[in-house]
């Protein structure tokens, strides 16, 4: 079997994973919430008026200390929605999959042996804050 090959079965067994369904279930949820859809819309819309207001030469800082209170404000209503709360959960289990799958390929691909290779816990997936990998 050629590597591209298993990587498509390691495609498949991620499919399969309880974590890959949940998330999908909660990002379904989530898409499904018109109440949330609406704040997210209104949100997005909140932070360009913010991103053009304080794109001008003569910025008005009252007015972009109003918009930033009310763009924080729907930020807040939009965690506190119990959709986003559990998309959120769902969420970061699947990424922490994925970068420990990640790590291991980087790891193996690096020389370490593939069935004792253990990702380091500390890392953060953020080349940035790392101090290098082993």
């Amino acid at each position: 079997m050629t590597v591209i090959e298993l990587t498509r079965e390691l495609g498949k067994a991620i499919q399969a994973d309880p974590r890959y369904h949940e998330y999908n279930a909660a990002r379904q949820a989530n898409d499904s919430d018109e109440e949330l859809q609406k704040l997210i819309g209104e949100f997005n819309m909140q932070r360009m008026q913010l991103n053009r207001e304080m794109s001008k030469p003569d910025k008005d800082q009252d007015k972009i200390s109003s918009m930033n209170l009310s763009i924080r404000e729907l930020y807040g209503k939009i965690m506190a929605n119990e959709h986003m709360a559990v998309f959120n959960d769902c969420k970061t289990a699947f990424d922490d999959m994925m970068l420990e799958i990640q790590n291991i390929l980087t790891l193996c691909a690096n020389g370490e042996d593939p069935e004792t290779c253990e990702p380091k816990s500390s890392c953060t997936g953020s080349c940035a804050t790392c101090g290098g990998c082993h």
